[in-house]
């Protein structure tokens, strides 16, 4: 047995009807067609924290996306003329096992078992969503989809990309015949009056070996200059 939250949905002018529901799974399924005819399923929309291996995941209960999928559907048809309530929204437990590979054949009576066991007693979708909660002995409270957040940045660096942002360029605190600036045009590197652009890749490649250069030297203080000059490792391509 499954226990499921959804409603159907009719237009007037195409005489068209959808079928939206969630699955205590983490499954949500829709389904459209003309009214009276037999609605055809979309491909179902599974949870991605039902058993994603990905760390943002973790910690989101996997009814988490398909309710907010629910309302957010439930919206969009009403605004594209779907305005006649042909299934209210409700709660309906029903004969499907979501363990089972769901083929056609078993997708069409999953709807069809929907439609047949629905009430008719009017209710709105937030008021389904909560006894559909209630039932699964979840707390009534809205979805809340975690966010990943980026890594916070380093003082310095977080402050050179604020002096960016303003449209101001970085440049060596000590200024040298050899010198760079870095603007958000790009970086340069200054050898005299003459100087020479870099692009994406060159700058990432300046990136790296100026962090092995930083790890290589660690605790060394500031060595003394060489005139000798150590070639970059070429990329290998891809």
């Amino acid at each position: 047995m499954t226990l499921t939250v959804g409603f159907r949905l009719g237009n007037d002018t195409t005489t068209r009807q959808v079928t939206a529901l969630v699955t205590e799974g983490g499954y949500l399924h829709r389904a459209q067609g003309l009214y009276g005819k037999s609605a055809r399923p979309s491909r179902p929309e599974r949870s991605p924290a039902v058993d994603s291996p990905l760390r943002s995941f973790r910690g989101e209960h996997p009814l988490a996306r398909p309710i907010v999928a629910l309302r957010r559907y439930h919206a969009e048809y009403r605004k594209k003329g779907y305005t006649r309530v042909l299934i209210p929204p409700c709660v309906v437990r029903l004969d499907h096992d979501e363990d089972q590979t769901l083929t056609p054949a078993a997708h069409r009576a999953l709807f069809e078992a929907f439609v047949g066991a629905a009430p008719t007693t009017p209710q709105s979708l937030e008021a389904a969503i909560t006894a559909f909660r209630a039932a699964l002995g979840l707390p009534s409270r809205p979805d809340v989809i975690r966010a990943v957040r980026d890594k916070a940045l380093p003082p310095r660096v977080a402050a050179m990309l604020r002096t960016l942002e303003t449209g101001s360029a970085i440049t060596p605190e000590r200024r040298r015949p050899v010198g760079w600036s870095v603007s958000g045009e790009g970086v340069r590197l200054h050898v005299g009056p003459a100087g020479e652009d870099l692009n994406r890749a060159e700058v990432a490649e300046l990136q790296a070996a100026l962090s092995a250069w930083l790890h290589f030297t660690k605790g060394q203080g500031c060595p003394a200059s060489s005139s000798a000059t150590v070639p970059l490792p070429k990329s290998s391509p891809g």
